[in-house]
């Protein structure tokens, strides 16, 4: 692997450029970057209002449904599986253009779908296209974001999704009034060709660019995002440092039981995350308003206000984070999410038969809708990268991503059979049990992570430090 010094960074002709040009394209460039979560968050919610109207063309079973929703997950797997040496043999750039392409292509193809099958094939392709840019905008953002921002750039990404998954609803909510579900699907290809366009502009990650050899490359890039010569050399230096220290996260999982164990905590966290039942409410929001008794345009106005609330409650957990600690928020995020589906679960059991009765159990979805986006949908992705020990920290990320994709498919192939099968009210108990077990095992498994640096926690972990323990 080519590593660099200070010393040998050749002279560059790059002319170092005012701060305040610098700044702004450094943000500018990390906002392009970060619009890959809205092509993230518009996939995964363009299909919940798309869905109803699918089925009545093309006269298919819910089982068929299921299949048409879960394909995606299934591409977004095996994309997120390469990403990882496509991102470093490609460039990161050079893989955020491939995954808008495939994402520009399969929102067509979805417009264009002749079959039920056809549909599932195109989904398949916007999976992939979602599986690598989950891996590489985050990385990308990353290695390219000023360090005093980039928390804030990250977070902003997954920002974007929740923005992705409103607009989408938006739009499904415009298109149903017509029915053109074709248009709801194909529509999204437009924000995709602009998105891909924009990255033509990105620069390389200098980090890459280190990584192979590219060292005057990357001082160029390094002058236009910071313009200040000697921020450039010290970050030149730290890349080099990092650099010394190669993956090598399957021989080490091979080997070293400790790291085992910060793997499978963060495959655990993104089941737990997973099952809390949020993408359930995300792929089929208007199935659930159909049962409390809403019509179309009712159930998709209300799936709006469900991605309304998941893009506002998103702020809570930026606002806490690092005030209260990831346990807290987590303790509280599983309390009230089994509270809303439970007493859901209990609306529909006794029966939903006036107007305040729907209000009441759309305003305890909307309250699980919260307890989600406060909680458990940012912190696991933050917690999953805190606990791995550097040499392994690819590979630990790259198996809970996996994971997550996994057992997204597995929620979205499931739930109308569980509503067939056990009924409405049990599938909400059901959901609502498990964000209760999720508490026991935050106590038991998940350590508290605030203020204690990346070091300090890969040094408890490695001297067998019990996994909760591992933190402060």
């Amino acid at each position: 692997m080519n590593t660099v010094t200070p010393t040998t960074a050749a002279p560059s002709s790059a002319v170092p450029i005012p701060a305040a040009a610098s700044r702004a394209t450094a943000v500018f460039t990390c906002i392009l970057a970060a619009l890959a979560g809205l092509m993230f968050g518009l996939d995964i919610g363009v299909i919940s209002g798309a869905s109803q109207f699918i089925q009545k063309e093309f006269q298919i079973t819910d089982h068929m449904i299921e299949w048409i929703v879960s394909s995606m997950m299934l591409g977004a797997a095996i994309g997120a599986l390469g990403a990882s040496w496509m991102s470093a043999a490609l460039g990161r750039k050079r893989s955020l253009i491939l995954g808008a392409v495939l994402f520009v292509l399969g929102s067509l193809l979805c417009g264009w779908a002749w079959s039920p099958e056809a549909l599932i094939a195109a989904r398949l392709i916007l999976g992939l296209a979602i599986g690598i840019a989950t891996f590489t905008a985050p990385l990308y953002l990353a290695e390219v974001a000023p360090e005093h921002i980039r928390g804030a750039m990250i977070s902003l990404y997954q920002l974007m999704i929740t923005i992705g998954i409103l607009v989408a609803f938006l739009s499904d909510t415009a298109f149903s009034y017509t029915g053109s579900w074709r248009w709801m699907l194909g529509v999204i290809a437009i924000p995709g060709a602009l998105f891909l366009l924009g990255v033509f502009f990105l620069p390389d990650s200098p980090r890459w660019l280190m990584m192979r050899g590219r060292e005057r490359d990357a001082h160029d890039v390094l002058i236009r995002l910071r313009g200040d010569e000697s921020v450039a050399h010290r970050e030149m230096t730290d890349i080099a440092e990092q650099l010394k220290t190669p993956q090598r996260g399957w021989h080490l999982f091979l080997e070293n039981s400790n790291f085992r164990r910060s793997v499978g905590l963060g495959v655990l966290l993104q089941l737990m995350q997973q099952f809390t039942g949020m993408n359930v409410v995300m792929y089929y929001a208007p199935r659930i308003f159909e049962n409390m008794g809403y019509d179309t345009h009712a159930q998709l106005w209300f799936t709006a206000i469900v991605g309304l609330t998941n893009v506002l409650a998103t702020f809570i957990a930026i606002g806490l984070v690092d005030r209260l600690g990831r346990k807290p928020i987590l303790y509280i995020g599983f309390v009230v999410m089994a509270l809303g589906l439970g007493v859901v679960g209990a609306m529909m059991h006794l029966g939903i038969t006036s107007h305040v009765e729907q209000l009441f159990t759309v305003a305890m979805l909307l309250v699980f809708i919260v307890g989600f986006a406060m909680s458990a949908g940012p912190l696991v992705w933050t917690l999953c990268s805190e606990v791995q020990p550097l040499k392994g920290r690819d590979f630990g990320i790259g198996c809970s991503t996996f994971t997550n994709w996994i057992a997204n498919m597995i929620v979205g192939a499931t739930f109308l059979s569980l509503l067939h099968g056990i009924g409405n009210a049990a599938t909400f108990w059901l959901y609502a049990g498990l964000n209760l077990v999720f508490i026991v095992l935050t106590y038991w498994l998940v350590p508290e992570t605030k203020g204690v640096t990346l070091e300090q926690i890969e040094s408890k972990l490695m001297a067998g430090k019990r996994l909760r323990e591992i933190g402060r």
